[in-house]
């Protein structure tokens, strides 16, 4: 079974991304996600969601964690077996590498 390794790369700031903008749609919150730190790493077998992941993330970097497990290589990356993928959350986005797992 084909194992999906997820590495958090990065935490994007919300005020780097919008600034002073007045969204009219946030409430108080930390300005980067509190899910994940840098550097933290989990594994996916079969699919399944990794315990204490973020569903959401998840959700958003599910089709690439699929394309890997069935043998996906994404051209625009210089390594087989690896992919970015982002979640998709418009206030503090996070950065995900997901590397296949050769058995």
């Amino acid at each position: 079974m084909t194992k999906v390794r997820i590495t958090v790369v990065t935490r994007l700031d919300f005020n780097e991304i919008h600034g002073n903008a007045d969204l009219g749609c946030s409430a108080k919150m930390d300005p980067v996600c509190g899910m994940f730190t840098e550097g933290q790493e989990f594994v996916t077998v079969g699919g399944d969601m990794p315990q204490g992941f973020c569903p959401g993330a998840f959700a958003d970097i599910f089709r690439f964690i699929s394309g890997l497990r069935f043998g996906a290589n994404y051209p625009w990356m210089n390594e087989k077996g690896k992919v970015l993928a982002c979640c998709t959350d418009g206030f503090r986005p996070v950065v995900f590498r997901l590397e296949r797992i050769e058995d």
